[in-house]
């Protein structure tokens, strides 16, 4: 594949996940009443939940610029770790929490040669 192939595939899958996670701190950040709802029910009070929009909104921000997009993937992938976790503690389904989580490592192998080096690499460090 050529460089400006993956350089595509990249913005792409970069793309995809500002959305996801734009709309779920979004949703967050603005209190829907909706969310709102799902918060209390795993045991969120409406200030956690304007704080953990915060902090994910943070985090994709640091995603999004190509300067810190490593730390901001650290971040995300993180918070997405705590979120599954959340999930399976209040028996909830996590399908939808795992495939975000596997295409945020994807956009990481993707727009980190440098990560993907190293993880997939044969020769050792």
């Amino acid at each position: 594949m050529s460089q400006k192939t993956i350089k595509i595939i990249g913005y792409v899958l970069t793309a995809i996940l500002t959305f996801l996670f734009g709309m779920s701190a979004f949703m967050k950040l603005t209190q829907d009443p909706t969310a709102l709802e799902q918060a209390k029910g795993i045991g969120f009070d409406a200030q956690t939940y304007l704080a953990i929009g915060v902090i994910e909104i943070i985090s994709l921000l640091l995603f999004i610029i190509p300067r810190t997009g490593l730390l901001g993937s650290l971040l995300l992938i993180a918070y997405m770790g705590g979120a599954i976790v959340t999930h399976l503690q209040h028996q909830q389904p996590i399908a939808m929490a795992v495939g975000v989580q596997v295409l945020l490592w994807i956009t990481v192998a993707v727009r980190f040669p440098e990560v993907h080096k190293r993880l997939f690499s044969s020769s050792a460090v």
